[in-house]
């Protein structure tokens, strides 16, 4: 071992979590005071959080980085770098205002919407009801490039959709209609956020930012939007991602705020604001906080809570440990992968 891996190992085995970070991760997170000791130790760990409701489930994991906290921000912002992954298809990020032309990179195809077999209460994406009617009166399905019209279809009201969120405008999904069961995705979400007191904890107004958007917002918070296509299950999904990102102040910066020290903490959310298939709602935090003095050590701290109607009903416990092993062994290995490329990238 070279001496100066050999100091870094030291480090990481000496620096303890933030005391803020560390109060939040056992009484939210429900971390283990051996899993932070991993932690501590630059040992990647994970667990299950508790369902708190039918069709929920949630995963948490954290990791040590030997890079620097602005680098995983950085990196973030870069969201379609920051995704890349053999399950990412496609990603854009959407502009401010969002435009038609930010979806250019979607492809459509007939297993991402097949608008000849879409009717109420059977069509294979999630849309209301309205207007899967409208789908049937508007889009010419014996037209030769049918496909093509449905996707430029798709297309139109996914970005009004976008831009009602954005704006607070009317216009939003306020309901899915295509199966049997209606899903209301706003209050999906707002259980989701009501059971993640640790965003609240960590930034007081963020919960308010998140429901209320853009009507209340968190001061010195980014915001933006991103869609991709990803693989899962029997199909692909399409879906539409708001990202928040704030460095709180520190207490003393507070008080004192002629004092401009780096802020020591930062906290990201992504909302799901769209899904074609599969999720409900969705909501993850991230938490970069640093370790060291000298600002080249953090720990990053990842949890999501996600809600699906097919976890509910009949086998739900079968499908529920499926779903939870693939997403703890999901995040192990997106954990691992940001701590490598910040580490190698410095």
């Amino acid at each position: 071992m070279s001496r100066a891996i050999a100091v870094l190992a030291l480090v990481a085995a000496t620096a303890s979590v933030d005391p803020s970070v560390r109060a939040v991760l056992t009484r939210y997170l429900k971390f283990s005071a051996a899993e932070i000791s991993d932690l501590e130790r630059d040992r990647t760990v994970k667990h299950n959080l508790d369902a708190l409701a039918p069709g929920e489930f949630g995963v948490a994991g954290a990791t040590r980085v030997h890079a620097s906290k602005a680098g995983f921000l950085a990196a973030a912002r870069d969201i379609t770098r920051f995704k890349r992954d053999p399950g990412v298809l496609e990603i854009g990020r959407f502009s401010d205002p969002p435009l038609l032309q930010d979806l250019a990179a979607l492809t459509v195809d007939r297993d991402d919407f097949d608008a000849a077999s879409c009717r109420l209460h059977d069509c294979g994406i999630r849309l209301p009801a309205e207007l899967i009617l409208r789908a049937q009166r508007e889009i010419d399905l014996n037209a030769p490039n049918a496909q093509a019209l449905a996707a430029a279809w798709f297309k139109g009201v996914l970005l009004a959709d976008v831009t009602a969120y954005v704006t607070g405008g009317p216009g939003r999904f306020e309901q899915y209609d295509d199966g049997p069961t209606p899903i209301r995705p706003l209050e999906g979400f707002a259980t989701v956020l009501d059971h993640s007191p640790a965003i609240g904890s960590l930034v007081p107004g963020l919960p308010n930012h998140l429901v209320r958007f853009p009507g209340e917002r968190v001061a010195g918070a980014e915001d933006f939007l991103y869609w991709s296509k990803e693989k899962f299950g029997v199909a692909p999904f399409i879906s539409v991602t708001h990202v928040t990102l704030v460095c709180p102040s520190p207490p003393e910066q507070e008080r004192e705020p002629f004092r401009r020290a780096p802020a020591r903490l930062c906290v990201m959310t992504t909302k799901d604001v769209y899904s074609s298939r599969y999720i409900d709602a969705s909501l993850a935090l991230a938490i970069s906080s640093d370790a060291g003095e000298a600002g080249d050590l953090f720990d990053l701290v990842y949890a999501n809570r996600s809600r699906a109607n097919a976890l509910k009903g009949g086998l739900s416990g079968l499908r529920r440990s499926i779903v939870e092993r693939r997403a703890r062994a999901a995040l192990d290995q997106s954990l691992k992968s940001i701590k490598m490329r910040l580490e190698n990238a410095r």
